[in-house]
């Protein structure tokens, strides 16, 4: 197996393209107009309610700023929302590393961008299993796959991507952004990188319990069985 290591990494990193997708947008209101404060020319890439909220947000600015996922990558959303970040184009420009010059090849032949920061939170899977009327399908339905791909490939980039999941973290890390001139730390990306993989971790657990919990007999029940292929 193949490993890519790094021995070099960058301290500040810039914010000028970041990804948005979540479920909570509590306090987005505040934290996008205030990223684009501190860089006006930073652009913001989004999906789905997230993208129709951001379009409020920014007002006339949005026709600059702000774009399509599906746009960028040129893949139309699956329905119902199933696929909407699991691109290539997109975990090139997570995963790409400063220093490397095959992956700057890689960024300039697919015409790619390199995402500084990703704003990301998951589907509600807690929420909707401690509701009284939460069946097998309404727990099936919030399980998040782009979600937590997308957080744990920044995660694993913080040499050069800050990865934010939690809203509580929005002042904060504007207070050091605006320290920085609009750059991100290594050490503070490196911190949001440890959240987020007990983010994630958190979540897998959480939805490995609730399952261990149904019984297939009775849970599946609630599905029509069709016995053809």
């Amino acid at each position: 197996m193949n490993l890519n290591y790094v021995s070099r990494s960058e301290n500040l990193v810039e914010v000028r393209n970041v990804l948005v997708s979540t479920a909570d947008k509590s306090g987005l209101d505040e934290f996008i107009p205030a990223l684009l404060e501190i860089n006006p020319d930073v652009n913001f890439y989004s999906t789905g309610g997230t993208f129709s909220l951001l379009t409020q947000i920014l007002g006339e600015r949005a026709a600059s700023r702000l774009h399509r996922v599906s746009d960028y990558t040129g893949q139309p959303e699956m329905q119902g929302g199933l696929v909407k970040t699991l691109d290539f184009k997109i975990y090139l420009g997570l995963l790409s590393e400063s220093f490397n010059e095959d992956h700057a090849r890689d960024l300039e032949r697919t015409g790619g961008i390199r995402f500084d920061m990703t704003i990301v939170n998951l589907y509600p899977f807690r929420e909707t299993i401690g509701r009284n009327d939460a069946t097998l399908e309404n727990a099936r339905a919030n399980i998040d796959i782009g979600g937590p791909c997308m957080l744990r490939a920044s995660a694993k980039n913080f040499l050069r991507v800050a990865v934010v999941c939690d809203p509580m973290d929005y002042s904060g890390i504007l207070s050091q952004v605006r320290t920085n001139q609009g750059c991100t730390s290594l050490e503070q990306r490196f911190r949001l990188a440890r959240k987020a993989f007990q983010h994630t971790a958190d979540y897998d657990m959480t939805i490995a319990s609730y399952l261990e919990k149904i019984n297939p007999k009775q849970g599946l029940d609630l599905y029509s069985i069709s016995e053809s292929p």
